[in-house]
């Protein structure tokens, strides 16, 4: 189970290392997308299978549902743990979130 909150630096890179407790949930990998307030979500590969699978159902006739899936899945992209546990943040997520050097992490 992914709780507690922490807070990381931005490095010069766009690095964010991710907290160790919580490393192990993405050893199949990760993609990290756009979530509500602003926030990014950072989703286990086959919860994020799981998920986009939902997304593709929504119905889209609804505004509302066509615009969340639309934001949802064009901003994912898959990440890579470097072997200090870091993920790199592209910027139009940095943008999105409007993470400069700081950031805080919590679990869901």
């Amino acid at each position: 189970m992914l709780i507690g909150e922490y807070e990381h630096t931005i490095d010069a890179k766009k690095r964010l290392a991710i907290p160790a407790k919580f490393r192990r949930f993405f050893n199949q990998g990760a993609v990290i997308t756009r979530g509500i307030d602003n926030c990014l979500v950072l989703y286990p590969l086959k919860e994020w299978e799981s998920m986009a699978s939902k997304l593709g159902k929504l119905p889209a006739s609804q505004i509302e549902a066509r615009g969340f899936a639309r934001v949802m899945l064009a901003g994912a992209m898959a990440v890579q743990f470097d072997k200090l546990g870091r993920i790199l943040i592209p910027d139009y997520l940095k943008k999105y979130a409007f993470l400069k050097k700081n950031a805080v992490i919590i679990g869901l």
